[in-house]
């Protein structure tokens, strides 16, 4: 075990303040921590480069350390940061997503996603006077609070009250979402998914022209449910407006976090403003809705980072270049795949701009050992690759990298397919995130 991994897990429980970057998510050849970004790379503590596809865990889309935007931070630390009342730049952000985002009329900001979209589970419950939330049960994360976490394995620490309050449905499956609706007729408060997260909705059954987005949004508009969209990972990467103006849908609420401010920790629950209004105080005799209440909610480094943000998205082609760097990667992937034999054992998919992987093992069963043999193989190779995030400054020399990494990946690849993983695997096999036990 290296120091630095002792003393993380010695001062913060699990070692890190997000799962995703706990040290059983990555190979042992890959460090316990890294010093700074730059543009698409990573240092470590001796300053060695690595090209990076995790990127800060989708939260950055233009790139490391972006000069910019950085100084639009810096500019808002220099103002103050935070203030007593409401800062300048904290109206000026709010007013940027609302004439920004179609479906958006009121904006509450945060500093994380979890805490965003369980402020729109919250004013839903307010709103319909209901307790129970349906979510799409293909999409892994949504909130750390308990309505989420109690329908997940991990349910110690949680009241036995939460637990059933949550239910699931699939993606692309309205059937599911309408069984679930009848079976808990006027119970459910909202319906909470992402608009896509690994492809594009299929067309609606009933409505040529529509997605299976339209038909969720019908289905609640029928029962009074709240429709709440999760753009954390979309939001600033299928479009500058979000993934409902890609697919032509406006949601009741909708929540924005990672890429809206290129790493900068902002996030925001925003939508219709007879619902939002819940959450404020102008309205003399309505019983309140305390909403979220934080001290750094609207911290102005990171509101003028956002700001920066969108502007450097309309100077520069940013959403474009992710779909096509996103689209030259997959080809390069799957050719390769295909020239060594490993098309059947090892996949590329996803949409463009947030494309996916997957490892199979010979009898075709997902494989978390060959997953981490590729993710050590390729930062072997100078590429760290844990999933597949895209950010404006990759450029064609990385992808020219990154190919010869796969190259080198992919016969080793094949060598554990035929031998055994045992035989090339240093360390333990990556674990999933959501397990009931360590």
């Amino acid at each position: 075990m290296s120091n630095y991994r002792q003393r993380l897990l010695k001062a913060i429980p699990g070692g890190a303040h997000t799962y995703s970057r706990g040290y059983d998510q990555f190979p042992e050849c890959v460090p316990s921590l890294f010093k700074r970004g730059k543009g698409s790379y990573i240092y470590d503590d001796k300053d060695n480069a690595i090209l990076d596809y995790g990127m800060a865990l989708r939260a950055v889309h233009i790139g490391y350390a972006e000069d910019t935007i950085d100084l639009a931070a810096y500019r808002q630390i220099e103002n103050g940061n935070n203030l007593t009342r409401p800062s300048l730049v904290e109206l000026e952000a709010a007013e940027l997503l609302i004439d920004l985002i179609d479906s958006v009329d009121m904006v509450k900001f945060t500093k994380n996603g979890s805490t965003a979209v369980s402020a729109a589970v919250k004013l839903s419950r307010a709103y319909t006077g209901r307790d129970k939330v349906a979510r799409c049960s293909d999409q892994p994360f949504l909130s750390y609070d308990d309505w989420f976490i109690s329908s997940t394995p991990i349910t110690r620490g949680i009241p036995k009250a939460s637990l059933n309050n949550t239910l699931k449905f699939a993606y692309d499956d309205i059937h599911s979402l309408e069984k679930l609706i009848d079976e808990h007729e006027n119970e459910i408060a909202c319906v909470v998914l992402e608009p896509s997260s690994v492809k594009h909705p299929v067309d609606s059954i009933t409505h040529p022209g529509e997605t299976f987005l339209h038909d969720v949004k019908r289905l609640c508009e029928k029962h009074g449910i709240v429709f709440v969209l999760d753009e954390m990972i979309t939001g600033f990467r299928w479009h500058i407006k979000g993934a409902q103006h890609y697919y032509n849908i406006q949601s009741d609420l909708c929540t924005f976090g990672k890429a809206m401010a290129n790493g900068f920790s902002v996030a925001a629950v925003a939508g219709k403003r007879e619902i939002m209004e819940l959450g404020s105080i102008e309205l003399i005799g309505r019983e309140r809705v305390f909403l979220l209440s934080t001290t750094h909610g609207a911290e102005m480094s990171g509101l003028g980072a956002f700001k920066e943000t969108v502007a450097f998205m309309h100077k520069h082609d940013v959403v474009s270049s992710l779909w096509d760097y996103g689209e030259k990667l997959k080809k390069i992937i799957s050719d390769l795949a295909n020239s060594f034999g490993l098309s059947e054992y090892f996949k590329v998919g996803g949409v463009n701009c947030s494309p996916y992987y997957l490892t199979y093992d010979l009898e075709h069963k997902a494989s978390l050992p060959l997953r981490t043999l590729f993710v050590q193989e390729m930062f072997k190779n100078g590429v760290l690759i844990p999933w597949l995030a895209l950010c404006y400054r990759h450029s064609d020399a990385d992808l020219e990298f990154t190919k010869v990494a796969l190259e080198k990946t992919f016969y080793v690849y094949k060598k554990a397919l035929e031998d055994g993983y045992n035989k090339y695997l240093i360390g333990d096999v990556i674990k999933p995130v959501f397990r009931r036990f360590n």
